[in-house]
């Protein structure tokens, strides 16, 4: 008998050898990942937060009854961690718009609901701001702010008496802020728009700046001053609206007659403005100027191309080139300057743009080749065009390559600008004595703006 046969061990081919010591995990296990993305910001300890509603609760024992009215609102925003300027949104997100005051406890109650839910300066500013349940900011959401600027900024103390002025100054920093923050012309500015902007840096530096004009993104007066009086002698009937022929005077018939229809047509209204028809309004005469006097900037760059875009294909054609740059053509021969030919000139900007395809500019190839504003100019802003022409290719060169800290192109022109407004009203000029005799809707007679004897004051 033979004995029993002596059979391996069965292995499966699909068991690893382990090596000692180790053990197979289960691959269903799940792997805990911490939270990496956090859209509010990171949350804050828990003693932080803690300590922050120590010192409001602090802050609100100088008060009598524990109750903060609007001026002693600044030293709460101080102790809540904030800048000076938040005041007025603070009070009036804890109710004190209705009340005329806030009190210890509606003031934490909205402060710890805002801590829980809202963990950086972006995201909480956006909160204070906004309409209840809303995640982005309108245009009206910024009066409260500024008005309480133009309140309580020593820069601003020589505007106490003239009420008249406070709605056009809160109207062009609107529009200043939304032109340069809202990217994606849908006025309404969301918090990554909002984050990704230096006005809440800005808006922090008017505690420590005391000359408001110093601080020339979004709030200068000087800057409005300028504004205002270039619309003021366009708008001739002074009732706050011009029509395309109004515009056409603006820098002596500057810009061609084919770009002022375009922005007539409605190319660059935004989000759900309505325009009315056949008049442009003081805020978007805001956008207009800026865009015209610097357009160099991204917003600028996006103005232009909206209204050269005939058929709003995003494509410049070169039937479009041609159609704007026939009527320069006609003024130069008119002035007895011989023009380029159409071909000619095309070449000229397409080896200035380099397009990345042939026959057709984008506004990425605008963008990219950063000579934006030599191109527009040569198709609707003749003078600025010839002053191209007339400099030194490689001084526009160098020019188009400093990326130092030198003032902007509106920050230049705003400036020379204001220099020649201030001499023309100590000279009496025309302009100042006609706005004594003219009604405005709000019998406003003279543009105040800052005299020497307001800024000695000041240091006072």
């Amino acid at each position: 008998m033979l004995p029993p046969a002596i059979l391996p061990a069965a292995v499966s081919p699909l068991s690893p050898t382990l090596p000692p010591n180790e053990t197979l995990v289960n691959a269903s296990v799940a792997i805990s990942i911490p939270r990496f993305y956090f859209p509010k910001g990171l949350p804050a300890s828990f003693t932080s937060l803690k300590g922050t509603i120590t010192k409001i609760e602090a802050a609100f024992t100088d008060f009598e009854d524990e109750k903060a009215d609007i001026c002693d609102m600044g030293k709460i925003a101080k102790a809540s961690g904030c800048p000076l300027y938040w005041k007025a949104p603070m009070f009036n997100a804890a109710g004190g718009e209705n009340t005329g005051f806030v009190s210890v406890h509606s003031f934490i109650a909205m402060w710890k609901k805002l801590l829980q839910m809202c963990h950086d300066d972006t995201s909480r500013f956006l909160y204070l701001l906004a309409k209840p349940g809303s995640n982005c900011l309108e245009q009206e959401d910024f009066i409260p702010l500024l008005q309480d600027i133009i309140d309580t900024h020593p820069g601003l103390r020589f505007l106490k008496n003239a009420p008249e002025f406070h709605s056009r100054y809160i109207t062009t920093v609107i529009q200043r802020i939304f032109y340069t923050v809202n990217r994606s012309w849908s006025g309404r500015i969301t918090l990554t728009e909002l984050r990704r902007s230096n006005f809440l840096q800005t808006l922090a530096l008017l505690e420590e700046e005391e000359d408001i004009n110093q601080i020339t993104d979004y709030f200068s007066y000087e800057h409005f001053y300028v504004i205002y009086c270039k619309f003021w002698e366009l708008d001739t009937d002074h009732d706050l609206y011009i029509d395309q022929k109004d515009l056409a005077r603006y820098n002596d018939h500057a810009s061609s007659n084919r770009i002022i229809e375009r922005i007539f047509s409605g190319a660059v209204t935004r989000g759900n403005t309505v325009q009315k028809e056949g008049q442009m309004s003081y805020a978007d005469f805001v956008w207009f100027l800026i865009s015209e006097e610097d357009k160099k900037t991204p917003t600028s760059v996006e103005y232009w191309y909206r209204c050269m875009d005939l058929d709003g294909d995003g494509i410049l054609s070169m039937y479009e080139l041609e159609y704007f740059y026939e009527e320069q053509y006609q003024k130069m021969e008119a002035m007895g300057i011989e023009p380029l030919p159409f071909h000619d000139l095309l070449c000229q900007m397409l080896d200035l743009v380099k397009p990345e395809f042939d026959g057709r500019i984008t506004l990425r190839d605008l963008k990219r080749c950063r000579m934006a504003h030599i191109f527009y100019d040569t198709y609707f802003s003749l003078e600025k065009y010839l002053d191209h022409e007339q400099r030194d290719p490689f001084t526009l060169q160098k020019d188009t390559e400093n990326d130092g800290p030198e003032l902007s192109e509106w920050d230049r022109y705003a400036a020379e600008e204001y220099e020649l407004l201030v001499a023309k009203e100590s000279a009496n000029d025309p302009l100042w004595e006609d706005s004594l005799e003219d009604n405005y809707e709000t019998d406003e007679v003279v543009i105040p703006r800052v005299t020497k004897q307001d800024e000695n004051i000041d240091h006072l």
